[in-house]
């Protein structure tokens, strides 16, 4: 339920934000571009740039909702949370020989940590007593009838509504469940946040990262573990790129080379390096050789594949006009079929890198004592939520990041691209 909630909340903020930013846009815009002028943009897509302001609000959205669905104090408005306070709701008890009571249970639901008493209660004139308990929120309590009013008593209605061993009733800020031996058990309302074990809110995340980063993780500091999880990448995707490339020149200019080489890469290119760990294991041990291993072989058969259709997308009238003008094979290869495959290089290099950043916390799974991966797994074990989230919201920023500069390096090194 709270999942759907998210989703609709997210649908929601988006399509109100599209129509508020293109409103104010409209107003706004003024002077003329090439795209202005042209008659035809739905379907160019060199006529679609992305939208600062809807990317800004996009990162605010995103943090609204994980504000509002964690009670976050960072943010002015939260969806309701879970119930907190006293409560109380009344059952009815019968004895063996048909007469009944009603008795009242009042419970006390507290904050992660909190010490506090349970509920006073007097004593009532019946044989049905009333009860009193303390529950965590988020958590549920077992309440015993018979405790107080007899073992052989039963318990027959709840808020008189009949219950019954398995079904539930629901009852002011809670709900009863009876067990299959007749007791109760009180759930208090969750509401729709989540419970900080599942999802932390953005201060709690900030807090780890601060102590993480001045005091380490796992007797690393916090740059140790980002440092080598970044070395291990830029290893395994060099390697890649260092054979990779080549190889897939050689795919694209040798049919002989190409039907040796295809199935292999067309074998290997759909499977995952998660399911080649245990190979790596066996072949090159557990050490930072395997994982960087693994590594080049997520990224070998991305770049192979790239180079190979940079080079079958090269405009053959510009190979003809060469090979007119005197050119050599060298000289072809070199002026005309690598500046014209640089584009498709540098897109497979991204995704490759991303693939890479992906992979790198299966591969420091083998063994690893730094890296982020590490440091996310070692902390997914003991349920520390916020030390996942900071150390994927860390890998997403360098990933990012990386990514802004080859997109940079490549606007300087290929500034043909898109043009014929």
């Amino acid at each position: 339920m709270t999942g759907l909630l998210i989703l609709l909340a997210y649908v929601a903020l988006f399509t109100i934000a599209y129509f508020i930013v293109d409103r104010i846009q409209d107003r706004s815009r003024s002077g003329v571009n090439f795209n202005s002028l042209k008659t035809v943009t739905f379907g160019d897509e060199s006529a679609i740039t992305p939208n600062r302001a809807a990317s800004v609000i996009s990162v605010l959205v995103i943090f609204l909702i994980w504000g509002a669905f964690t009670d976050s104090r960072l943010v002015p408005i939260h969806v309701p949370g879970p119930f907190r306070g006293d409560t109380s709701f009344s059952y009815t008890a019968t004895a063996p020989d048909g007469t009944t009571a009603d008795a009242r249970v009042h419970v006390r639901v507290h904050d992660f940590g909190e010490d506090v008493p349970a509920p006073d209660v007097s004593p009532n004139s019946s044989f049905a007593q009333d009860d009193a308990e303390v529950v965590t929120v988020w958590r549920s309590v077992l309440i015993k009838a018979s405790r107080n009013d007899g073992e052989d008593v039963t318990v027959t209605a709840v808020e008189g509504q009949p219950i019954v061993p398995g079904e539930t009733v629901e009852v002011p800020d809670g709900s009863v469940t009876m067990s299959r031996r007749g007791s109760l058990n009180f759930a208090p309302d969750k509401g729709f946040q989540m419970e900080p074990i599942w999802m932390p809110s953005p201060e709690a995340v900030v807090a780890r990262f601060i102590e993480i980063a001045s005091e380490g993780y796992q007797n690393f500091t916090l740059w140790d573990h980002l440092g080598w999880s970044l070395l291990r990448v830029l290893a395994g995707f060099a390697l890649g790129a260092l054979v990779g490339i080549p190889l897939g020149y050689a795919m694209g200019l040798s049919s002989w080379v190409r039907g040796w080489f295809d199935p292999i890469v067309e074998f290997m290119r759909p499977v995952p390096p998660l399911a080649l760990i245990p190979l790596v294991i066996i072949w090159f041990g557990i050490w930072e050789t395997g994982k960087i291993v693994l590594l080049f072989l997520a990224a070998l058969w991305i770049m192979t594949i790239a180079a190979r259709a940079g080079v079958s997308g090269v405009n053959i009238t510009k190979v003809h006009a060469a090979y007119s003008l005197g050119a050599s094979k060298p000289q072809i290869l070199r002026h005309v079929i690598v500046p014209n495959s640089l584009p498709e290089i540098f897109t497979g290099a991204r995704v490759a890198m991303g693939v890479c950043w992906g992979t790198v916390v299966a591969a420091e799974l083998v063994a690893a004592q730094k890296g982020a991966g590490m440091m996310i797994i070692a902390a997914s074990k003991f349920q520390l939520t916020d030390i996942v989230i900071m150390g994927i919201i860390l890998i997403g920023v360098i990933g990012y990041g990386i990514d802004i500069l080859m997109r940079k390096a490549e606007d300087i090194l290929v500034p043909w691209k898109g043009r014929s």
